[in-house]
């Protein structure tokens, strides 16, 4: 079973830290464990808490305690499954940030699996936006994407952005469907990111004076 837990640790200076977590549980208990790393500011956290006033802070934030970020996009290996990089919540809207970096020393995983609650969203655009956007990033890093949210929309993704099968925005229901394999080489976006479009940005200014002086 894997599932979305909040998770109590020890911090550094020995103090409890607390973590917005997935849990991956078989028979004789907990297999793995993935902390968020982008979390919501206000929401999972209150940015300048030691500096604003205390009134401030709990109009906003009552509890005295934040979630810490864990340490960024990985690659986790669990029993009877392809290689996985987790993704919780809105962490899958960050573009070259779902999945470790080509270059480093984790493998790449075989697809991505993003667990949200768009409850709060409600009947609003919000949902549907979310969904769009995940489906933007498995294309990206030519990596099939599962998604389960609470109240929709769930669904299964393959490389090439195509949906496999999906549940609405709040209908109930099992998606039993395969896993899609991953592209056979990370595309141009997932091997360098927005250097891409950094090297197009040099390209056009580099070009602007060539084509003003023969205009």
């Amino acid at each position: 079973m894997i599932t979305g837990v909040p998770r109590r640790g020890t911090g550094p200076d020995g103090a409890p830290s607390y973590a917005n977590s997935m849990a991956v549980l078989d028979a004789k208990g907990v297999v793995a464990t993935f902390d968020k790393f982008h979390l919501v500011p206000f929401g999972e956290y209150m940015p300048f808490r030691s500096i604003l006033p205390v009134g401030a802070i709990a109009s906003v934030a009552p509890s005295s305690a934040d979630f810490s970020a864990g340490p960024g996009p990985r690659t986790l290996e669990l029993p009877a499954l392809p290689p996985v990089s987790p993704l919780i919540c809105y962490e899958v809207i960050f573009p070259a940030a779902v999945a470790p970096d080509p270059a480093g020393p984790q493998p790449r995983p075989g697809w991505l699996l993003n667990l949200t609650n768009d409850a709060w969203y409600g009947e609003t655009a919000g949902p549907h936006q979310h969904w769009a956007i995940s489906r933007v990033r498995a294309v990206e890093e030519g990596l099939p994407l599962v998604r389960a949210a609470n109240t929709g929309i769930s669904g299964v993704v393959d490389p090439q952005g195509r949906v496999v099968g999906s549940l609405g925005l709040g209908e109930e229901g099992v998606l039993d469907l395969p896993l899609p394999m991953a592209s056979t080489a990370t595309p141009p976006y997932g091997r360098y990111g927005d250097r891409l479009f950094v090297l197009a940005l040099l390209c056009v200014i580099m070009a602007v004076p060539f084509l003003a002086r023969r205009v």
